[in-house]
């Protein structure tokens, strides 16, 4: 066995299992025990396969993992890291379009399992494990009520002003802060913390001014907070589950940052329901205003709410955005590119992005969807199975967890020509490049019922962002190749390292 777990003998070890996999699918045809894929070992899973110096795998590499998988076992495979639990890896378009197919009324999820642990345990501060980990009815209520304010382009508009503002505010602070030798993710992830708790808390944080940026500042330990929360998910939900029954250094990790998030959401939204009474009556509800309003909510929904807005909102877009500036930095006729439209639609270094500028932001938009094929959010989508389901043929039982690889195969030459290549164009109809895609291909934010619920949000604000930084500065790349992380969510594996120019105009 430790023979042919060593780097030459895994591919043995793959090639033995794929022919006994042959040989049983014959017999059995196309039964769920014939699903190729790793070997589990009895009590242990594959977790084995994931130890450093042993294993071929690493849990920070979910697209490596993914594309040594395929290549190995094909495009449904299945996998069992923690005794016990299946997951079944899809690769294919069509098997991914059928999950969703076979997701039921109530979507289903395997993720955040700690998380949720965390907030049923605290029955006096939350009602349920928020909208990440919860399933079922419960699940429903509150998206139902919390996606209301941020569902339609209309609603999201309504954010548009605020985040203009913020962002030009944001601008005219780099040049004082941001040095080439410095990672820049850092003051991404302030930019988009001030923007999440200004849209769903109506309230500024001051995160740019000097004692923000201290390091024990609400701010930053808020930034902390979602880090080491985002950093700890992925291994309670693959790992060893010893903390369901005590309290590992991991867990506590996670359990530390979450009770410091939950403290400044209680305070903050204290200090905004006391004012609630008093509010103008003449002027539309915020979105915080309409959740307050709700009879469906209490304040332990609204608490999740927030926190949860927090936790997946600074980092995803703090990540995508950092990777959006990667690629322009490296692909200098893009940027100049995106230029010469900023330069269109923003006459001036200090004119506001609105919605009629962003009706007409194609080129950013394309960006935008480029930086998505080639850096997804995460690998891919995950789903708990409502009923039986069929994936090429193999019958996958109901319960089983199933996962797309969309970050492997968005990036595979038989969906997308030259697929490494950062090439916007291909998004725009009107271009040579253009190529009508799968739309099951790239879904950075999920599909269906339990698509992100403020993905709107999320583009809007990375659209002003990329237009508005680019109007005013031209950036340089000053470091080596970049490749993302995963802790969950996708993570740039080393630092932003930019210059900035500052443009006239």
């Amino acid at each position: 066995m430790n023979k042919l777990m060593g780097n030459g003998g895994n591919n043995k070890f793959y090639k033995f299992l794929r022919k006994n996999a042959i040989v049983v699918d014959k017999h059995y045809s196309m039964s769920f025990d014939s699903i190729p894929g790793p070997y589990a070992l009895p009590g242990i899973g594959t977790i084995y396969q994931y130890l450093p110096g042993i294993g071929n795998y690493k849990f920070s590499e979910l697209h490596h993992n993914g594309f040594k998988k395929l290549k190995a076992f094909g495009s449904v495979i299945k996998e069992e890291i923690v005794p016990g639990v299946n997951i079944v890896w899809l690769f294919n378009p069509r098997d991914i379009e059928a999950m969703f197919r076979y997701e039921g009324k109530y979507p289903q999820r395997r993720s955040h399992l700690a998380l949720e642990k965390y907030r049923l345990d605290r029955p006096n501060v939350y009602n349920s494990g928020g909208l990440l980990p919860t399933n079922g009815a419960e699940w429903m209520r509150i998206r139902s009520v919390f996606q209301k304010g941020l569902s339609s382009p209309q609603s999201v508009e309504n954010f548009l002003n605020s985040t203009d503002d913020i962002v030009q505010e944001w601008l005219s602070n780099i040049m004082n802060v941001v040095n080439e030798n410095e990672d820049f993710l850092p003051e991404l992830s302030r930019l988009f913390l001030e923007l999440i708790v200004m849209t769903v808390l109506d309230l500024r944080l001051n995160s740019f001014s000097r004692q923000e940026r201290k390091y024990y500042s609400r701010s930053s330990r808020l930034m902390r907070a979602a880090l080491t929360t985002n950093s700890c998910i992925l291994k309670t939900d693959n790992g060893p589950q010893l903390w369901k029954k005590i309290d590992t250094p991991l867990y506590r990790k996670l359990k530390k940052s979450q009770e410091y998030m939950e403290d400044v959401a209680i305070d903050l939204l204290s200090l905004q329901m006391s004012l609630f009474h008093d509010r103008d009556r003449n002027k539309p509800l915020t979105l915080l205003e309409s959740y307050l309003a709700s009879p469906e909510l209490d304040f332990k929904d609204i608490i999740g709410m927030a926190c949860d807005f927090i936790l997946a909102g600074i980092d995803t877009t703090s990540y995508t955005s950092s990777f959006m500036l990667y690629h322009l930095a490296k692909s200098q006729c893009v940027q100049s590119t995106l230029y010469q439209e900023s330069r269109k639609l923003l006459p001036n270094t200090y004119s506001k992005v609105t919605k009629e500028v962003l009706q007409e932001a194609f080129y950013a938009k394309a960006v935008l969807k480029e930086t998505l094929r080639l850096r997804p959010i995460s690998v891919g989508v995950g789903r708990v199975l409502h009923s039986d389901a069929e994936f090429s043929g193999y019958h996958v039982p109901k319960g089983t967890v199933v996962v797309s690889q969309n970050q492997v195969i968005s990036r595979l030459g038989e969906h997308f020509n030259d697929p490494y290549e950062f090439k916007p164009e291909r998004w725009l109809k009107d271009h040579p490049l253009y190529k009508k895609h799968d739309p099951f291909l790239v879904l950075p934010f999920g599909h269906g019922p339990r698509s992100c619920i403020a993905r709107r949000l999320a583009e809007q604000n990375m659209l002003v962002i990329v237009l508005k930084l680019i109007r005013n500065y031209h950036i340089q790349w000053n470091s080596s190749a970049l490749d993302s992380k995963s802790l969950l969510i996708n993570k740039p594996d080393g630092p932003i390292l930019l210059t900035f120019t500052k443009r006239t105009n």
